[in-house]
């Protein structure tokens, strides 16, 4: 009998199609067969719950923010809309450039930074959303397609390692991969989230995904990993264990690192780089262009590597744009390497460079990583930075700016009660103002200071006595004296120091020194007081007698005026008594005293009731790390700006 040429022809080309069918299941299964991967490992329980931010907004105790400066590190286009994020928010961009929308941390949006931003359409979806990991409040889901508020829902898995996300890869298949500071890389598949098999439990840097069933997993210090088909592959020979930021085209993978950028060939049995090209440069962002690999520094802006023909490792060419800043921070590419985002702000690539692409708002502060507070005399407020030195707000509203080699980082600010001047001690020297609110003085240890890192200040009748790494340097009207270890302290390295009743009680990374006259008269540590913590990091008299005593891990105990005994203070129900109380981040006023913590709000206790509250709702950040107080305002800096409240709306 005759078979048919038609049916010779069509027997193999069905064959061929149901082979090819059958290995794209098989590899969509492996990748995403959520439920195959629940059978056989720990289901991480969840809610999946709305937030109205109009709500969010209204428990807000009545906390005002202080204006600062925008800092996108992430974002995504979506419609020709952009979407940006980082610790202050999310902002919504219009195509024609208007901030459609803007939603902030600890206001609208839970208290924590956003980590990364994606665009996808979820199993179950018919739209698709915009997806934002945080750090602390897990996957954030707005839907772009609401009218009137935005709607938004929230991912929240019940253990905090699952919450504190890094990185968001979407599938094509609509489930999600969720990069996590300390639980791996998770799946979720719209109803079960669950630790993707074989993986490091790592902390997760960056995903990328290399075709439509494999993806590139990079970590902070367990290398570069790839999942292919089922299979998961570890790279050899990286340049280093740090991946920082991962970009992968036509079955190239690249992924920086903080010594050069690792290139792959994916069609190799062998993950192991081809070559390293840009040997030494941080590689903190990448984007791929062609045959130029856009690379995105920490302190260098955006720089250039052509790849075309330079087979060879050290023939990688290094070209700085010059029209980025020489220092910015470049934190990630939008929509290839058209957008960048540079220093907290987004930049255009135009064919004269790169240039500013938003219009800024106005911004009070200069920066929003606040470290030191306190108030002049003339009502004026000085808010230290981490790293930018300083502002000084006038009692009318006007703002000055000053930052040097010396006012760069700000560890702490006082007021002199005797010359009614502020004092600022800094990583690189004391800086003393004067009343006009200009430096007039700074001292180092060209001047008798026993070190250039100062962390801490306190004035007596005989002085001013300086807190530093190396011990203590007293600064008396016959001239400087210094006292370390060898002479009594308990640990050289001085956090914090208080004065009261003609003592001084310094906490050091070993324990407390309580000092007479200049000299150590007892030290006390964990193994020979009550003291619960060796880690000091703030002290201050307390409103009852005796002192407050913060410290890096057991919260805050009191020291008895008579210095025979240590108490913890009764805490709030549900507060975590292994609390990290921030570098002299305590205060006392008439009525209440204040502590930062951090990660978890602040502790405030009313002196009246002599009852401890905790407050983590309304704060533009879980991390507090300063107060000052003036008129009965109080003013509380943290790590992702400054807000302000009446004293008498507080608990």
């Amino acid at each position: 009998m005759r078979i048919p040429r038609l049916v010779v022809v069509a027997v193999p080309v069905i064959l061929l199609v149901t082979a090819v069918a059958v290995a794209f299941w098989s590899a969509q299964r492996a990748l995403t067969g959520s439920a195959s991967i629940a059978a056989h490992q720990h289901q991480i329980p969840f809610t999946l719950r709305p937030i109205d931010p109009a709500a969010t907004l209204a428990s807000n105790p009545g906390f005002e923010p202080v204006s600062a400066p925008d800092d996108f590190i992430t974002g995504t286009q979506l419609d020709r809309t952009f979407y940006f994020a980082g610790p202050n928010g999310l902002t919504v961009i219009a195509p024609d450039g208007t901030r459609r929308a803007t939603l902030r941390t600890g206001f609208e949006l839970p208290v924590a930074p956003i980590t990364a931003v994606a665009t996808a359409r979820l199993r179950g979806s018919t739209d698709s959303q915009i997806l934002l990991a945080t750090r602390g409040a897990g996957l954030l889901m707005l839907d772009v397609n609401s009218k009137g508020s935005p709607i938004i829902h929230q991912l929240l898995p019940d253990t905090n390692a699952a919450r504190d996300l890094t990185a968001i890869l979407a599938t094509p298949s609509g489930d999600l991969l969720l990069g996590t500071r300390h639980a791996g890389v998770l799946l979720f598949d719209g109803s079960a989230i669950v630790p993707y098999p074989n993986l490091p439990v790592a902390e997760i840097t960056a995903l990328a995904a290399t075709d439509s069933a494999s993806f590139l997993v990079g970590t902070r210090t367990s290398g570069l990993s790839f999942v292919h088909a089922g299979t998961i592959q570890h790279a050899d020979a990286m340049p280093d264990t740090q991946v920082e930021s991962l970009v992968a085209v036509n079955g190239k993978a690249y992924a920086g690192t903080p010594t050069g950028i690792a290139e792959f060939d994916l069609s190799q049995p062998m993950l192991k780089p081809t070559r390293i090209v840009a040997p030494g440069l941080f590689a903190h962002a990448l984007s791929l262009t062609g045959e130029t690999l856009e690379v995105g520094t920490l302190d260098q802006g955006i720089q250039r590597v052509a790849l075309a023909n330079r087979p060879r490792m050290r023939n990688a060419a290094l070209e700085l744009d010059a029209a980025t800043q020489s220092n910015g921070r470049v934190d990630g590419f939008i929509s290839g390497s058209r957008y960048a985002l540079v220093d907290g702000t987004l930049l255009a690539r135009t064919t004269a460079g790169w240039r500013p692409a938003l219009t800024p708002t106005s911004a009070t502060l200069a920066d929003r990583n606040i470290s030191a507070l306190a108030f002049a005399p003339d009502g004026s407020l000085y808010v230290g930075f981490f790293d930018h030195g300083l502002d000084i707000l006038g009692s009318t509203g006007q703002l000055r700016h000053i930052e040097d080699d010396h006012l760069f980082c700000i560890n702490r600010l006082a007021l002199d009660p005797a010359r009614q001047t502020i004092a600022a001690a800094t990583a690189n020297g004391l800086v003393l103002f004067d009343r006009q609110g200009t430096p007039r003085q700074t001292l180092t240890r060209r001047d008798g200071l026993i070190s250039d890192h100062v962390t801490d200040i306190a004035f007596t009748a005989t002085g001013t006595t300086l807190a530093t790494p190396a011990g203590l340097t007293f600064l008396t009207a016959t001239g400087t004296e210094s006292l370390y270890a060898f002479q009594g302290l308990v640990n050289n390295h001085v956090y914090t120091i208080a004065a009261a009743n003609n003592r001084l009680l310094a906490g050091t990374l070993g324990g407390i020194s309580l000092l007479e006259a200049n000299a150590v008269k007892r030290n006390f540590t964990a193994t020979n007081s009550g003291l619960k913590h060796n880690w000091i990091t703030a002290i201050t008299p307390s409103p009852h007698g005796g002192y407050l005593v913060g410290t890096y891990g057991a919260g805050i105990e009191t020291l008895s005026a008579d210095g025979n005994s240590f108490t913890p203070i009764e805490l709030p129900a549900g507060t975590p008594h292994d609390l990290i109380i921030n570098p002299n981040a305590m205060l006392v006023t008439a009525t209440h005293v204040y502590a930062g913590t951090l990660g978890h709000g602040m502790l405030v206790l009313n002196t009246a009731t002599n009852r401890w509250s905790h407050i983590d709702k309304g704060l533009p950040s879980l991390n507090v790390t300063a107060f000052a107080q003036r008129d009965g305002v109080l003013y509380i800096g943290t790590e992702n700006g400054l807000v302000r409240i009446p004293e008498a709306r507080l608990p």
